[in-house]
């Protein structure tokens, strides 16, 4: 399949790409399909898999005492990636993330997606899970993406962990890091951030996709400055569409983004979920139009596996 970098440089106008969640665990990716058949026809270049670790929860024994049992909410995310490059023959870009894995199962994970042909990776650390106050990486795994992306160069260089082998294939991934245009919530300030960004860059990463932003000054702000640092790498907007009112506190809680006030003031006036969509959708129509104008390299946008309003509004675009 194809690098999303060499996407990005035979690209004749703005691509579109989209970001879908795995099914939980029981759910068939029959339903997956069929949130991503509706966006197929705007022809988009490749589809972000999200992974998400496995979490906790304790159950009370009959002894009284509690058991900490390992649950997976949504698993399957190499398995999905083939998939979606079997049935759909695009590029699917699984996110590898630090927590919840040791670098062994890190290896092997990256060595089953060179032999189905999955050359591409998302590389994040990964937020800490519901029941803990910080980000704790697992014994013997990564601790900030850094490691991760030293990991994969290291694999592309036919570098593995048992040092002991020799004649070791190379694989040939390419490296897509996450930049902050608000910064990363746990950075002091944007500058600090973006020093940790251009080293990403500078051990390997080749191109970032950012978090989401509803104020496209921000993101041309953020593309000036990781310019003026020296990140020369393509940098792709990440956008979502406003589906619900209760997203209006939700996305700046969980996300730590602004609401712009004029978008803020049209959300308070609606009087249900589905206008509150309704503006969402045309708010996010309005910003990618303006970034297409601009001339950015690919629309990404966070589905969360809900193809209606992102089908809406690539209807506007493509």
């Amino acid at each position: 399949m194809t690098k999303i970098v060499e996407h990005l440089k035979h690209a004749k106008e703005t691509l579109f790409s989209f970001e879908i969640l795995p099914p939980v665990k029981g759910q068939s990716i029959q339903t997956l399909f069929g949130e991503i058949e509706p966006l197929m026809e705007f022809k988009p270049s490749f589809i972000d898999v999200t992974y998400h670790r496995e979490e906790y929860v304790y159950k009370k024994r009959p002894n009284g005492l509690l058991e900490k049992i390992s649950i997976k909410k949504r698993p399957g995310t190499v398995g999905i990636c083939s998939a979606i490059m079997n049935k759909f023959k695009i590029d699917a870009i699984p996110h590898i993330i630090c927590g919840g894995f040791t670098k062994e199962e890190t290896e092997n994970a990256l060595i089953d997606l060179s032999f189905l042909g999955i050359d591409n990776v998302l590389l994040l650390r990964g937020d800490a899970i519901k029941t803990e106050p910080n980000f704790t990486p697992e014994k013997g795994g990564n601790v900030f993406a850094t490691d991760l992306i030293k990991q994969v160069v290291n694999m592309n260089n036919g570098i593995y962990l048992d040092m002991e082998q020799e004649n070791t294939s190379k694989t040939n991934f390419c490296i897509g890091v996450a930049g902050y245009p608000e910064k990363h919530f746990e950075a002091p300030n944007l500058n600090t951030d973006l020093k940790y960004l251009k080293m990403k860059v500078d051990m390997g990463a080749e191109y970032i996709v950012t978090q989401m932003f509803f104020d496209n000054d921000k993101y041309f702000d953020f593309v000036n400055r990781c310019r003026e640092v020296g990140i020369k790498v393509p940098i792709i907007p990440g956008l979502k569409p406003i589906t619900s009112l209760k997203q209006i506190t939700n996305l700046p809680r969980i996300f730590h983004i602004d609401i712009p006030e004029a978008l803020a003031d049209a959300l308070e006036g609606c009087e249900n979920n589905q206008d509150a969509q309704n503006v969402g959708i045309e708010w996010c129509i309005m910003q990618s139009k303006e970034l297409r104008q601009k001339g950015v390299p690919c629309l990404h946008f966070y589905s969360m596996s809900q193809s209606g309003p992102v089908r809406n509004i690539c209807k506007e675009l493509f």
